[in-house]
């Protein structure tokens, strides 16, 4: 999945302004490249975890499908964690059609990996930042 320097930009400042608590939406695009972050709040308010509302869900579909775009991407940032999957992560990555991106805040250094996630194991992992 190829991720442009301007929508990474902008999930980094998404979730420095939702920290100390994570921050999640979808990446949005077309074959394998990005077009743009689609934010999403979240619902659990926690800096360990993250929910999606339903609602928020079905706008980002509906909003994809009026633009052409699929979902490549479910992300989450990790503000003070590094950027790989936690039990809990692994554990609700349930479609194996999209990958699975984590930003993490460590230090105030970004990091931004992304994860296939099958059978709720990493199958492959992506560098990104």
């Amino acid at each position: 999945m190829i991720i442009p320097r301007h929508v990474i930009d902008e999930m980094i400042d998404q979730a420095r302004q939702d920290a100390p608590n994570e921050s999640c939406g979808y990446l949005l695009g077309s074959g394998d490249v990005v077009i743009e972050n689609y934010w999403m709040e979240n619902v659990d308010h926690s800096p360990e975890h993250f929910s999606f509302s339903p609602r928020d869900q079905f706008a980002a579909l509906r909003y994809a499908r009026e633009h052409g775009l699929n979902i490549l991407a479910n992300w989450h940032s990790h503000p003070a964690s590094p950027s790989r999957p936690s039990e809990e992560d692994l554990r609700l990555a349930n479609d194996p059609h999209i990958r699975y991106a984590i930003l993490s805040l460590l230090n105030d250094e970004p990091h931004l990996n992304s994860f296939k996630i099958l059978n709720k194991k990493v199958v492959d992992k992506e560098i990104h930042l």
